[in-house]
């Protein structure tokens, strides 16, 4: 009988005979310390720095991306991590399975351990809300859903979840969390910070110890930690005030003294070191004028040597090739303290650059030794010198049934009720299970995309209910209601259809359709054309709740007099279930607002505690609908 052996297996075999055969006899049979488990940490990175040629530290400042990263590149030029960004994935394939990611890892891997030293590689991709690039991932709400829930500890168990999640695809590095405190709206970005307070967005920061696991007792504060191979690296970003830049406008500049600085922006970033975060990515932004990606004080002199952080930056994408002079800026960010650079497609020039900018002494040795020994460390803190190989342990908790609960809870925990009815009418929510026809409408009801935002199966998000696995809010609505009750679904239904057919209510769905990053930057913060028509049609003639599914506060008072009831659903991704279990009343509206929500962009920027602080709705704001029709905040 003929007997399969896998490809990565016979790959793997390859590779390490072809590296065996070239190693010199002495150092085979010396004392490799850097392999060395019972040593310390710090011996190991010391004998293995003392091994490295200069072309191979440099190459281990480096991560490519998937695409450019064939096993051929990854030995020859020791890389030290490959990465796959939000529209390529793994194989082209937006439907690569568990085993596909895990065979691409591995082949990867072999090429890595083949190489003279055998350095392991690490593998990174973002996972901002979830494992949301891999198909059938449970996709969570997206952060400033999370920063409304107030609940440090559900937010630890989503990146428990996410980490097993990610491991299920043999990835053991994600570009998460994001710390960004959005201090305006108008930023695309928003989304991605849990709140426009400080303090809120720093207790998120529990998102750490639930990808990487606890510190144990004793462990060294700064010192990167990985707790096992059922938790990953983890990554806060984006080293700092990215979310304070002038208007808004992503990747431009923020400007304040170092107090607010230190205030406002930096307390999320003490707390993930203390709390052992394994890496830090430097921001497209400035501050006061000055490139983040080239700020020695920030990124060396405060970061490192006043909070002793220990792991490794690491840039943004491309974030080195932002300067018009190539060679200036790898040496402004190399010198600056940036240890890893993410350049997808021209890592040789980067290693060109950089091997000439060391053999002409304008960056020191030292400085390359400090970046490799921060990337070391973090690996050595992964285990992946004892066991660097992917495997199909956790292949089962991808899209588990527990990390869907889990989502659903996250949902119904996030919803803020900003109005249930006024004086005259009486609060609308819960709604009845049980009436005899009820309209569902809107451009985001039925709209799994919509649903999740961006950063969801591609930077920039989809469209449509086939781009993965969940569970639409009409389809939440359908399995919420009694079997008797008779549901009519139209996206923009006309006034004939709404004046003939007697709805008991009605619920409208709209808001914001997905984006990313810059894409996101809007000036105006208004509904779409479609959604905004929707709602005037509709609770025109029928008592309606909007919900409304956005990453930020969106103007609505225009539209607050025609809505019986008003629900920010933020970005609830997945599993809309979560949204029906609140309109029923399963559970009770238990939500806070995040983030002001003004009046109008022209108030913009505007938080809470500024002078002539006059919002629609202040932060922390939130209706409790009870069951018999009592509401209080």
């Amino acid at each position: 009988m003929a007997v399969r052996i896998p490809l990565t297996h016979l790959l793997v075999c390859h590779f390490l005979v072809a590296a065996m055969a070239t190693l010199d006899v002495s150092e085979e049979e010396g004392n490799m310390r850097y392999k060395d488990s019972t040593q310390p940490m710090n011996l190991r990175i010391r004998d293995l720095l003392n091994r490295m040629t200069l072309p191979e530290k440099i190459g281990q400042m480096v991560q490519i991306e998937r695409a450019a990263a064939s096993p051929d590149v990854v030995r020859n030029y020791s890389i030290g991590s490959v990465y796959s960004d939000g529209e390529r994935s793994v194989s082209s394939s937006p439907t690569a399975t568990p085993q596909e990611w895990i065979e691409t890892i591995n082949e990867l891997q072999a090429a890595a351990m083949s190489s003279r030293l055998g350095i392991p590689l690490m593998y990174g991709i973002n996972a901002v809300h979830g494992h949301n690039t891999a198909y059938r991932a449970t996709i969570f709400p997206h952060n400033v859903g999370l920063g409304a829930t107030r609940d440090p500890a559900l937010v630890r168990r989503i990146g428990a979840a996410t980490a097993l999640e990610v491991r299920a695809t043999g990835i053991n590095y994600v570009f998460a969390p994001c710390v960004a405190v959005c201090r305006d709206p108008r930023w695309g970005r928003c989304y991605e910070s849990y709140s426009e307070d400080p303090t809120i967005v720093r207790e998120m920061t529990e998102i750490i110890p639930g990808l990487q696991g606890d510190m144990p007792s004793g462990w060294k504060t700064g010192s990167p930690f990985v707790g096992g191979r059922e938790k990953v690296a983890a990554c806060a970003k984006h080293y700092v005030g990215d979310g304070g830049t002038k208007n808004g406008v992503d990747k431009e500049d923020t400007v304040g003294s170092f107090h607010n600085l230190l205030s406002v922006h930096m307390p999320a970033y003490m707390t993930s070191v203390i709390k052992g975060v394994s890496t830090i990515m430097t921001s497209y932004s400035s501050w006061n004028g000055e490139k983040i990606h080239n700020h020695r004080f920030l990124v060396t002199e405060f970061l490192k040597n006043t909070l002793h952080f220990r792991g490794f930056v690491i840039s943004d994408w491309k974030g080195v090739d932002k300067n018009a002079n190539y060679t200036d800026s790898v040496m402004g960010a190399i010198s600056a303290g940036i240890d890893m650079v993410m350049d997808p497609e021209n890592h040789t020039m980067f290693i060109d650059v950089l091997t000439e900018l060391v053999n002409l002494k304008a960056i020191p040795i030292s400085r390359i030794d400090d970046a490799v020994g921060r990337i070391l460390r973090v690996k050595y803190a992964m285990g992946l010198f004892e066991d660097p190989w992917a495997d199909e342990a956790h292949v089962d908790h991808l899209g588990s049934q527990a990390h869907r609960d889990l989502a659903r809870e996250a949902v119904r925990k996030s919803l803020v009720l900003l109005k249930n009815g006024d004086n005259e009418t009486g609060p609308l929510l819960p709604l009845p299970k049980h009436s005899s026809r009820i309209l569902v409408t809107g451009t985001h009801a039925n709209n799994l995309g919509y649903q999740c935002g961006g950063w969801t199966m591609s930077q920039q998000g989809l469209t449509g209910n086939n781009i993965t696995a969940g569970t639409t809010i009409l389809s939440a609505i359908t399995s919420a209601v009694d079997p008797t009750t008779e549901i009519f679904y139209h996206t923009n239904p006309p006034a004939d259809f709404l004046e003939s057919n007697n709805f008991t209510y009605a619920i409208v769905v709209v808001g914001e359709t997905p984006y990313a990053g810059s894409r996101g930057d809007d000036a105006n913060l208004t509904i779409s054309e479609e959604g905004r028509g929707t709602i005037y049609n509709v609770c025109e003639w029928v008592k309606c709740v909007v919900v409304l599914v956005s990453g930020r506060p969106l103007e609505i008072q225009p539209y607050l007099p025609k809505a019986r009831a008003l629900v920010a659903a933020w970005l609830p991704g997945t599993e809309g279930q979560g949204v029906a279990d609140v309109l029923f009343g399963d559970y009770e509206f238990t939500g806070k607002l995040p983030r002001t929500w003004f009046k109008s962009v022209d108030q913009l920027p505007m938080n809470a505690g500024d002078k002539n602080y006059d919002p629609l709705f202040p932060l922390g704001f939130g209706l409790v609908a009870k069951a018999g029709g009592s509401q209080d905040s």
